[in-house]
């Protein structure tokens, strides 16, 4: 290669969006593609490509497996619910488990699994852990669909900065025929057809390189049989699981308010006292909302009749349906004050997911300080209807 025509090239090259985007919207485009209902990504270091991907609808279970467990613990924040996911709710319920151990060992919660990524992890392996790769993934784990992505070497010449290896930890980078090579032989040796593409295209007139990173997408011929899945099953768990939450999503705010069988739904584990906040925060408005959408439901009700509007009541009745019968007392009932609509706190405590969660009121009224508008005195959420109708 001419060194002019390179020199050229290597300093303007820039990837657009960035070469990380561009790997992980290929994995999602995969996944709107085949819908996959359980994903397991190996090598997820910060979780961004599981962040990504757990809002993808078709995914009910999602998990991650890194050899750093510092690495997941920093960012496997972003994996829990948002409020978002209680206030607009959707039909779906989403697991998903962070693991902390080697993609050289088998475990047995990996089994089950439609998709794998591996989005650029062999490259961090050392020899012998790349030789046990192949049966690990595609003979114990034999997932539907494995997605592979990893350095091609022959791309780094028109990277300046890269002097031999684009990553201080990675123990090989392979060029397209290399890459080929060592992925044929995997799919021929456990039954997989393969694919090859990639992302980060060379520039033009340099097409020879080929892509920046190169993929291999390799898909299971045979559907595997329960007998053979059993006879690799390990006796013991090998990894070590430190993270799991489950995503729950309930049901929509609309005037069918009948439907309570989101209470059913077991909760989430919440050790940490951050996520415990949160997840309480969300429960609590999420509660509100729905107290104060049939409160003003029931009032719209009356609203027409002078009467019957005098005769009117706030009382706890009217939410028996979904309260689940509960004895209120008068202080724990909900009322409109002008603009205002006051939802007591007890009435919140009341709900079995939010008594769960934080399993006396005192440690509620503490979890929440300064995150949800409370009244004066702190004994109920406040929401504004005068600013709630501007909005609208």
């Amino acid at each position: 290669m001419d060194k002019n025509f390179k020199e050229e090239f290597t300093q303007i090259i820039k990837f657009e969006p960035p070469l990380y985007k561009q790997r992980y919207q290929f994995v999602k485009d995969l996944v709107e593609k085949y819908k996959p209902k359980k994903v397991a990504d190996l090598g997820c270091a910060d979780c961004s490509l599981l962040w990504m991907l757990k809002f993808c609808s078709c995914i009910e279970v999602l998990a991650g497996l890194d050899i750093c467990a510092n690495v997941m613990k920093e960012r496997m924040h972003t994996l829990s619910p948002l409020p978002v996911d209680y206030l607009q709710p959707s039909e779906r319920s989403l697991t998903v488990t962070l693991h902390h151990g080697s993609v050289a060992h088998k475990d047995p919660c990996m089994l089950g699994f439609d998709l794998v990524t591996c989005i650029e992890l062999i490259e961090h392996l050392e020899e012998s852990e790349l030789k046990k790769f192949p049966e690990v993934v595609f003979g114990f784990m034999a997932p539907s669909i494995v997605v592979i992505s990893t350095p091609n070497s022959e791309f780094n010449c028109l990277l300046p900065q890269v002097m031999l290896y684009r990553h201080p930890d990675h123990k090989f980078e392979w060029s397209q025929a290399e890459f080929q090579s060592w992925a044929l032989e995997t799919a021929r040796c456990y039954d997989y057809s393969v694919e090859f593409t990639g992302v980060g295209h060379p520039p033009t007139g340099m097409e020879k390189v080929g892509f920046c990173t190169q993929i291999g997408v390799f898909f299971r011929k045979y559907p595997q049989t329960g007998e053979s899945v059993q006879s690799e099953k390990p006796m013991e768990a090998v990894y070590k699981t430190f993270y799991k939450g489950l995503k729950l999503l309930g049901y929509l705010l609309n005037n069918n308010m009948d439907n309570h069988s989101y209470l059913k739904i077991p909760l989430s584990f919440l050790k940490d006292e951050k996520y415990l906040q949160n997840a309480v925060i969300s429960e609590v408005i999420f509660t509100a909302q729905i107290i104060k959408h049939r409160l003003m439901s029931k009032r719209e009700e009356y609203s027409d009749d002078p009467e019957r509007k005098s005769k009117f009541q706030l009382s706890m009745d009217c939410f028996s349906d979904y309260l689940g019968k509960l004895v209120v007392e008068k202080n724990m009932e909900p009322f409109v004050s002008g603009n205002e609509v006051y939802i007591p706190l007890r009435t919140i405590f009341s709900f079995p997911k939010v008594n769960r969660l934080c399993g006396t009121f005192e440690k509620l009224c503490k979890l929440i300080a300064g995150k949800v508008t409370l009244s004066s005195d702190g004994s109920a959420v406040m929401f504004n209807i005068e600013h709630e109708n501007e909005e609208n």
